[in-house]
């Protein structure tokens, strides 16, 4: 399959209103960044204290005065295993009226391409590896996530089924685990890159021995740098024919305790690395199959090594700053 830009159904993006749903997070973030370079002719980027997605009433206002080309849906709730398990009712109402609202106002709105991303978490527990997205809804999912990732799921099916019913070209990408710039430090809610790059730096600052890590440090992990999903969202968006779903990983996936040395050895952590196995691995292993988005021609360029040192940066300055983001 070869790659098929910016055709005659895809608006000339210096003519083009973008609105990009959850813009200051750290994906939308790089969404905003890699839309500037692209030259949209403009680029809507509301505040969660300006328009409550979970209101149906204020999205589909929103979305019909400010009459958008193209939406991404980046905005969710998210968080680490330790918030997903503490929060399921909040993860999975919030997310499916984030999904909703913003699919169905734009249906309304008149919006022709929308972009849900959603997770590598809507699959199996024990999907096969590397995952395909046709392995969607075949076993059980995992229990420690299995509420956002239903809410994520809904979303891709509802993209699906207005797109079946409707003709819009509404379509989703399944990102890998993120990290880069923004992340989200919070102590108990972040995912597992920022939460031991928060603990690994506190670690070495304090003189500490040694770091625990939740779990037996087996499972195994596909990580992908946000300036990289970024730029395979916006290579997707230019296709003539998406699929519906398409999976955005790195190709490769590390085991967290590999992942753990390579946190110490970014931080310059010199301490012992202990494991918890009281605390949950969660699922065994979780690598996406990438295929059918290489097969478009798209390819990371950043290395999970070269990630987490540009990661570590950003958590510093953003430290001297008193502007780590922890929510």
């Amino acid at each position: 399959m070869t790659s098929q830009l910016l055709n005659s159904s895809t608006p000339k993006l210096p003519e083009s209103t973008l609105l990009v749903l959850g813009a200051t997070g750290m994906v939308g973030s790089a969404l905003v960044r890699q839309a500037k370079q692209l030259g949209y002719g403009e680029i809507l980027t509301p505040r969660s204290k300006d328009l409550d997605l979970c209101c149906q009433t204020e999205t589909h206002r929103y979305i019909a005065d400010h009459e958008p080309d193209q939406v991404i849906v980046a905005a969710a709730k998210v968080g680490g295993i330790h918030a997903n398990s503490t929060y399921p009712a909040e993860f999975i109402y919030k997310n499916l009226m984030i999904a909703s609202n913003a699919i169905e106002g734009s249906y309304q709105a008149g919006v022709t391409q929308l972009l849900f991303l959603g997770s590598s978490c809507i699959y199996p527990k024990l999907a096969p590896q590397p995952m395909p997205e046709d392995c969607l809804l075949t076993s059980e999912l995992e229990p420690t996530n299995e509420a956002y990732a239903i809410a994520k799921i809904a979303g891709l099916k509802l993209c699906q089924y207005y797109r079946k019913q409707y003709g819009v070209k509404y379509h989703s990408a399944m990102p890998t685990n993120l990290y880069g710039p923004g992340d989200n430090y919070h102590p108990d809610n972040s995912h597992v890159i920022p939460g031991m790059l928060r603990r690994f730096h506190q670690a070495k600052e304090s003189g500490a021995d040694s770091v625990t890590i939740w779990g037996s440090g087996t499972p195994k992990r596909e990580f992908l740098y946000v300036e990289d999903l970024a730029s395979a969202c916006f290579h997707i968006m230019q296709q003539e024919s998406p699929a519906d779903w398409i999976n955005c990983g790195y190709g490769d996936d590390v085991s967290i305790m590999q992942l753990a040395q390579s946190i110490a050895k970014t931080v310059g952590f010199k301490g012992e690395i202990l494991n918890d196995p009281s605390k949950p691995d969660g699922t065994p292993r979780k690598l996406m199959d990438n295929t059918k988005l290489r097969q478009l021609g798209w390819k990371p360029k950043v290395d999970l090594e070269q990630g987490l040192a540009l990661a570590y940066q950003d958590f510093k300055q953003s430290l001297a700053k008193d502007e780590v983001r922890a929510v």
